[in-house]
Parts: structure tokens; C-alpha cells; sequence
């Protein structure tokens, strides 16, 4: 029977969208990069995706950010995420997190329950934390480097944090976790070299701070503000969605079993029931919603 993912099953086989509907992901930042990771996994039919951010939208995230819209301003990233993510697939399961990912909160978030862990963080410190925790746990971890101050959408690359260059965040984040003996991550990042953005106070959030939510972080009290366009922030996203949906299946071995093979082959077998008990999952979370909602 025909769904909404049809193509994508003809591409890559039912065993593979089992998997997909199987799996659960963690998004770490819903921005003008995470947004879009998010966007491929929704539409790929991932049948988990848990969304972490404190932000709201601001008038200034409206040139990059897929949730950005006039009619969004003001409102929680991770809600409007998440009602879109059901308008694609109502069968996801989504949990959304209004928190950023600290080094002092990292032990409140359980990552071992994840099949795979998406870091779009900002900041550095947390970058590495979630890093840490992730090899610490065994849990594969995709990380997005800098997409601000760049034209080039063509420029991202999928690479070991080992082998980047003209990137500054991968730069500092490869030569602090090799302190540690951590030498080794996947990562998203381009080789253009970063443009210094204009020095323009009329516009600059960094003096004129207009963000919905201003007992978070204010723009003013940031060392620098970042310029951005709206294709960079997405390639990069795009990318980085495409790579842990094409993990998820290599990892279950489930890529490209045929319509003949798929009753007989373990992998699909195995992915099928993931998937039968994470649709038995969405099905007793949404009794236990109506439920508290007739009381």
C-alpha cells in the first residue's frame, strides 16, 4: 500500500524503512542546521526523533531557519518542530527538551537510549561534552561544524574530526579532545574558509538584541555575531540528515533487501519487528494521551 514513503521505500527497500521506523534519534539543536537534519529524518521516517533547544524563534532567524517564520516568532523551536514533524509522519514519535545541552546538565539526559545522537550545538564546551559521553556509551554520534560566515554550499564534507581543515570550531575540538584520546568522530564540515562579516552596528544583534526569550542569552552580552544566508545552514543539514539515515540502515545491514529476500533474511526480519514495537509504542502513548485527556 502506498505512504508517504513510497519513494523512498523504492529506493531503499521495505527492510531499510522498517529500520528507519525502528530507530530512534536525538537532535541537539533545532537551528538553521539542525532544522533541516530534522526535516530529512521526519521525512525519511525515522519513528523517534527527541529535539533539544531552549530557543525561541526571533525575527532574525526568518533568513535561515526552516521553523523561522513571521507567524513562529516567539514561539518555542522544539514546538513548532515537532508540529511539523507530525504533520509529515503522525506515527513519529516525538519528545521535545526546552533545554541547551550544558556541560552542567549533561547527566540529566540519557543518551544510551539512542541509536544515533545529531550534535547542531553552537558551543563548544557542550560539543565536546556530548562527544565525551557518546564514546564513553558506544553511541554513534554525528557532529556539525560552523556553517556561519560561509557562501559555498558545495563545500561540506563528511569526514573524521582528524582530517577537517579551515574550519575554527573543528579545529579547537579536534586539538582539545586529542588531549583526552579522543582522536576519532564523524563530523559534517566545510573547507571554505569563513568571511568576516560586515562590522555594522544599525543592524547588529550585538547592540540592538531582539530576541523573543531575553532572560536566555542575549545577543549583546555575545562576543560575536555570526552572519548567514539561507542555503549554507541547509545544505549542511541536509547532508548531515542523509548520512545518519544512511548509517542507521548500513548499521542494521537492512540496505536494498529485495521484495523476494526480505521474508527470509534476518536483518529484515529483525528490523520489522523494531518496527512493529515502536508502532506499539506510539500507539500506547496516544491511548494514555486521550485517556489523560478525558479525565
Amino acid at each position: 500500500m502506498q505512504n508517504q514513503f513510497s519513494r523512498t521505500q523504492l529506493l531503499f527497500g521495505k527492510p531499510a524503512i522498517d529500520t528507519l521506523a525502528g530507530s530512534r534519534v536525538a537532535v541537539f539543536g533545532v537551528g538553521g542546521v539542525g532544522g533541516y537534519v530534522v526535516e530529512v529524518l521526519a521525512r525519511s521516517g525515522v519513528g523517534a526523533i527527541d529535539l533539544y533547544d531552549d530557543d525561541r524563534v526571533c525575527l532574525t532567524n526568518v533568513n535561515r531557519q526552516l521553523y523561522a517564520l513571521i507567524s513562529t516568532i516567539g514561539k518555542h523551536k522544539v514546538d513548532v518542530a515537532a508540529q511539523r514533524v507530525h504533520d509529515i509522519n503522525p506515527h513519529c514519535i516525538v519528545r521535545t527538551y526546552k533545554k541547551f545541552y550544558l556541560v552542567s546538565n549533561a547527566h540529566e539526559v540519557d543518551l544510551s537510549c539512542y541509536d544515533y545522537v545529531v550534535d547542531c550545538i553552537d558551543t563548544v564546551s557542550a560539543k565536546m561534552e556530548l562527544v565525551r559521553r557518546c564514546k564513553q556509551l558506544g553511541v554513534p554520534i554525528l557532529c556539525c561544524m560552523g556553517a556561519a560566515n560561509k557562501f559555498d554550499a558545495t563545500a561540506f564534507r563528511i569526514a573524521d574530526i582528524s582530517k577537517t581543515k579551515n574550519d575554527p570550531l573543528a579545529k579547537v575540538m579536534r586539538k582539545r579532545l586529542r588531549r583526552e584520546g579522543i582522536n576519532h568522530f564523524k563530523c559534517v564540515y566545510s573547507d571554505e574558509l569563513p568571511t568576516a562579516p560586515f562590522d555594522d552596528a544599525d543592524i547588529s544583534c550585538r547592540f540592538h538584541c531582539i530576541c523573543p526569550n531575553k532572560d536566555m542569552r542575549k545577543c549583546t552580552d555575545r562576543r560575536n555575531i555570526p552572519a548567514s544566508n539561507a542555503f549554507v545552514p541547509a545544505a549542511e543539514g541536509i547532508i548531515a540528515g542523509g548520512e545518519v539515515v544512511k548509517d542507521l540502515i548500513a548499521a542494521a545491514g537492512t540496505m536494498r533487501i529485495s521484495p523476494q529476500e526480505r521474508d527470509t533474511s534476518a536483518p529484515a526480519l529483525k528490523a520489522a519487528d523494531r518496527a512493529r514495537r515502536m508502532l506499539q509504542e506510539w500507539k500506547t502513548m496516544k491511548l494514555q494521551e486521550q485517556s489523560a485527556g478525558n479525565e
